[in-house]
């Protein structure tokens, strides 16, 4: 139940990002969502008397959370923007290209393998199918290409602070500390928010509906999900959400704001995710060596 969870409520982010943006601007929707879940996990934890992360750790925690969750769903947000909800997803379907590339940098990583780079390559021709027409194409190729690039920052960090988190030794409880990075998350980027001038707050019912749906579905249970799932089942079954997430994604676009969705992006998705599977295979054959 917890890996349904985790598949269905993070592919409908997507669009929750994009019908929440109706009504706040970029900084304030990352702010709002994640200082408002940080804050009632970390109440949740208090009332059960959870360990919290004390000292270094605590500050490691909380800088993990902003790179992760802040930088990582800051770009997400901007490029939803710029570009369609599902083709973002798409796009954010290169990730584990990043996680294999940080982790082969980092002392003591996985070394990088002959089968490994073949299928980033493969990956990263399925990405050159899903934007490089568009990017050719002068009437929104600039979005497009603005939107590409910063979901790429957003993925890095994504990857490289989740490579970081994972190194790092905790006493804590991982939904306790996905707490303490949601919190640090939301309040710089409420911070940033208040120093940054965006376009005024339009409130609607259905933009304030999508946050509030984000901060519970897509924050409290689609992360605490996502963390149980880790804990109970092997790491290659969890990881199916990464196939599944751009499918609701991509559906869910189509059926709220009729974005397209034709043979091309098709055959792109299917070219990343052919690039994912070899990657996965034969990075966990390497470490099966």
């Amino acid at each position: 139940m917890s890996l349904i969870s985790v598949c269905f409520f993070w592919g409908t982010t997507y669009l929750s990002i994009r019908m929440a943006l109706e009504s706040f601007p970029p900084l304030v929707l990352v702010a709002s969502r994640f200082t408002i879940s940080g804050a009632l996990l970390l109440a949740a934890a208090f009332l059960k008397n959870a360990r919290l992360p004390r000292g270094r750790e605590l500050w490691l925690t909380a800088l993990n959370g902003v790179i992760i969750l802040g930088i990582g769903n800051a770009a997400l947000t901007y490029a939803e923007t710029w570009i369609a909800s599902g083709l973002a997803a798409l796009i954010l379907t290169t990730s584990p290209f990043w996680l294999v590339g940080i982790e082969a940098l980092v002392p003591g990583g996985e070394r990088l393998h002959a089968p490994t780079v073949a299928g980033m390559l493969i990956g990263l021709g399925g990405a050159a199918l899903l934007v490089g027409p568009g990017v050719m194409d002068h009437g929104g190729g600039h979005s497009l290409l603005k939107g590409f690039l910063v979901l790429q920052l957003g993925c890095m960090c994504w990857c490289g602070g989740s490579i970081a988190q994972r190194r790092q030794v905790s006493r804590a409880h991982p939904v306790v500390s996905g707490g303490v990075q949601q919190l640090a998350a939301g309040v710089v980027f409420l911070v940033l928010a208040l120093l940054i001038r965006e376009h005024p707050i339009r409130w609607s019912f259905r933009g304030g509906g999508a946050l509030i749906y984000l901060v519970l579905f897509g924050s409290i249970v689609g992360y605490s999900a996502y963390i149980y799932a880790l804990d109970k089942l092997p790491v290659a079954v969890v990881s199916i959400y990464t196939y599944i997430n751009p499918v609701v994604a991509v559906f869910l676009g189509w059926l709220f704001y009729r974005e397209p969705f034709g043979a091309r992006e098709a055959a792109a998705m299917g070219i990343i995710f052919a690039g994912v599977a070899v990657v996965k295979k034969y990075a966990r054959a390497a470490r099966a060596e």
